[in-house]
């Protein structure tokens, strides 16, 4: 994407989490959730003053349902410690749990501000490919389960199928999830949507009903 020559041009440091020392992850306990061993968490999202998060607009086929800003998480978690064996990814992606642990995972650190590009979107399979449709959509938020929310309620509103077609918003396991957990709104009754020019103002009130719904 770019990114490593644009830090070169703009001057700001990259750090990729493939390559962080065992010092660099932070140990999250077990605790009431869905973990087994519990997780660790790359420590500089942890410390970082402000956080600042972009995903994407896409269903997700291998158990995610969707891959929004809450599913977005999963990148700052372990696969494995270094010198350690333990698989988080596999214990993460083999439970039936998988969408509940990904909520659990967005408990522990703070998220200020999250941009998603609805420019394009996947409302079959994904993550990779699948049905390609064009909300042309940019989306912002400081609640990242308000913006899970409304993506939820686009992907219905192209078609999505599966239990992102046919539950309710907040019956979706992520959004349920993190809703008990309280980091964000707990209802679509809390989210306000503030389309900033007129083309984007009859694209809001379309979402609205389908979050009204």
């Amino acid at each position: 994407m770019g990114v490593l020559a644009l830090s070169q041009e703009l001057g700001f440091k990259t750090v990729v989490l493939d390559d962080a020392g065992k010092e660099d992850w932070l140990k999250v306990d077990r605790k009431d959730t869905h973990w087994l061993k519990g997780f660790y968490m790359a420590k500089i999202f942890h410390d970082a003053d402000k956080v600042v998060q972009t995903c994407c607009l896409k269903t997700h086929r291998f158990g995610g349902h969707f891959t929004l800003s809450l599913k977005n998480s999963v990148g700052l978690v372990a696969k494995k410690v270094p010198g350690g064996m333990y698989d988080y990814m596999w214990e993460l992606h083999g439970s039936p749990y998988q969408r509940q642990m990904i909520a659990e995972i967005n408990s522990n650190y703070n998220l200020d501000f999250v941009l998603m590009d609805g420019i394009k979107a996947f409302v079959t399979g994904g993550p990779e490919q699948g049905k390609v449709v064009e909300p042309n959509l940019l989306l912002a938020s400081r609640d990242r389960v308000a913006i899970d929310a409304v993506g939820v309620a686009i992907l219905k509103m192209y078609g999505a199928r599966g239990k992102v077609g046919e539950a309710d918003i907040f019956e979706q396991d992520q959004l349920k999830r993190a809703a008990e957990l309280g980091f964000g709104v707990k209802s679509t009754d809390e989210i306000r949507l503030t389309p900033l020019n007129d083309a984007s103002r009859k694209e809001a009130e379309r979402i609205e009903q389908v979050l009204k719904a």
